[in-house]
């Protein structure tokens, strides 16, 4: 990346212009997202139990996906490149997206601390082991509306996927206790011959923080951020996203397919305390792991200091 180009696509510099953050962040943001990992964010991932993943299907529909392992599962050979020596659950759609060369984002994040680094470019190899990707942006982003917990491994054997076509009685359930989710977007469009790729990102909030309208409905508020506007800029040109919802207490993943709007403002954005405007989502499709997930939370989490009601 050099100096004077922006890491930022067309659609992101135009909603920080419509927001009047585009001077604000032009300079900084090219110091601050990288071409490569720095040896601080190289660590980072060696010591993490999970990353969550972000792929394009062949169809260009955005997953969100989690793949887990002992720490240093993930590691950085140099710079450029972070090897994950793990591979996703057969059902999961992320296994059929790790070709050569496709899209791929990584979100490495520590529960326990509430760090969290992202890193997108694509993958450069896969092995019966693993795969590697190449580094196109890496940085770290803040804590804002990550609930902290402790996680340890247990053993298991996931059974297959249950699949649908709307939200069922289960999935509702584990939606309206969630206080993490995570939204998978991409960017296909192309500028002097190279894509933008994948993205994925975290959102946090109190239990109950996603909104369930219907059985192929959600309704999330978008808080305060960076401004960057990774996520909304992906949605302005792709509207498809994928969204992720982990249940760290039996182990179960819920993946969604959906197609994404925003909602900028009105009565319906002030009834949600703290949203700056809200993402709808319309579920396509739905892949739930369960068990999948070989980490439990010891049952404390403790919330983001921004989401609590001050008294």
């Amino acid at each position: 990346m050099t100096v004077d180009a922006s890491p930022f696509h067309p659609a992101e510099l135009a909603l920080q212009e419509r927001f009047r953050r585009r001077k604000m962040l032009a300079t900084p943001a090219r110091r601050f997202i990288r071409d490569h990992l720095i040896q601080q964010h190289r660590d980072f991932f060696q010591h993490l139990p999970f990353v969550v993943v972000g792929s394009v299907d062949a169809a260009s529909q955005p997953w969100a996906s989690i793949v887990s392992g002992e720490p240093g599962f993930a590691h950085s050979p140099d710079p450029h490149h972070l090897h994950v020596a793990a591979m996703p659950h057969p059902d999961d759609p992320l296994a059929a997206d790790l070709a050569e060369g496709s899209p791929i984002a990584l979100l490495g994040i520590e529960l326990a601390t509430r760090r969290r680094n992202r890193l997108n470019g694509t993958v450069s190899a896969r092995d019966a082991e693993g795969w590697t990707v190449a580094v196109v942006q890496s940085y770290g982003n803040c804590p804002q509306y990550i609930q902290s917990r402790d996680l340890h491994f247990v053993d298991g054997v996931a059974p297959p996927a249950i699949r649908g076509k709307q939200l069922s009685a289960d999935d509702q359930s584990l939606i309206a206790r969630a206080d993490t989710f995570f939204i998978a977007t991409s960017n296909p469009h192309r500028e002097d011959g190279e894509s933008y790729g994948a993205d994925i990102s975290h959102r946090g909030g109190r239990p109950g923080f996603v909104r369930i309208d219907d059985d192929i409905t959600l309704t999330v508020p978008d808080y305060m951020g960076n401004f960057f506007f990774n996520t909304i800029g992906n949605l302005q040109v792709n509207p498809r996203a994928g969204l992720l919802f982990p249940d760290f207490t039996s182990g179960d993943i819920l993946m969604l397919a959906t197609r994404a709007s925003v909602i900028w403002d009105g009565p319906e954005v002030r009834n949600f305390e703290g949203a700056q405007r809200l993402l709808r989502f319309q579920v396509d499709s739905t892949v739930r792991l369960p068990q999948s997930l070989p980490l439990r939370s010891d049952g404390n989490v403790y919330y983001a200091p921004e989401l609590v009601p001050q008294t």
